[in-house]
């Protein structure tokens, strides 16, 4: 069993089970919602979730036209989770949200467009300049 939290701890997750996917996104919207060159994402079937706290919800309309629900803690501001339209049996939750160093390698990094040139990884991950289609 994994814990995510806010800075405050104020909003928590209990995930019973391991992420279905580990994902480093480097879109200009991750860029933005963490303050950081890229996100850390983890992805957990939505069954294996149980939340505690209140958040507060921002949409944002992707590219694509569908929405991504972000969540964020309404005292300290911190992005815990997220649902997304185009993925709804699936929950994403921030990795610095563990505070785990041995949390899971990412196995993709996508939206390599996006790309900080500095950002360095290595051969372990899987590169995509833009989102994979139909592989995760």
């Amino acid at each position: 069993m994994a814990n995510a939290q806010c800075a405050c701890g104020a909003l928590r997750l209990m995930l019973s089970e391991p992420p279905q996917l580990t994902a480093l996104c480097h879109c200009f919207a991750c860029q933005r919602r963490t303050g950081a060159p890229f996100s850390a994402n983890a992805f957990y079937s939505i069954d294996c979730v149980e939340i505690s706290g209140t958040s507060t919800e921002f949409i944002r309309t992707a590219e694509t036209g569908r929405k991504v629900r972000m969540h964020f803690c309404p005292t300290c501001g911190s992005t815990v989770y997220w649902k997304a339209d185009a993925s709804p049996s699936w929950i994403g939750v921030a990795v610095g949200s563990f505070a785990n160093p041995a949390f899971a390698p990412p196995a993709i990094s996508v939206f390599e467009q996006s790309k900080h040139k500095w950002v360095q990884l290595d051969e372990t991950v899987e590169h995509f300049q833009g989102l994979p289609v139909g592989q995760y």
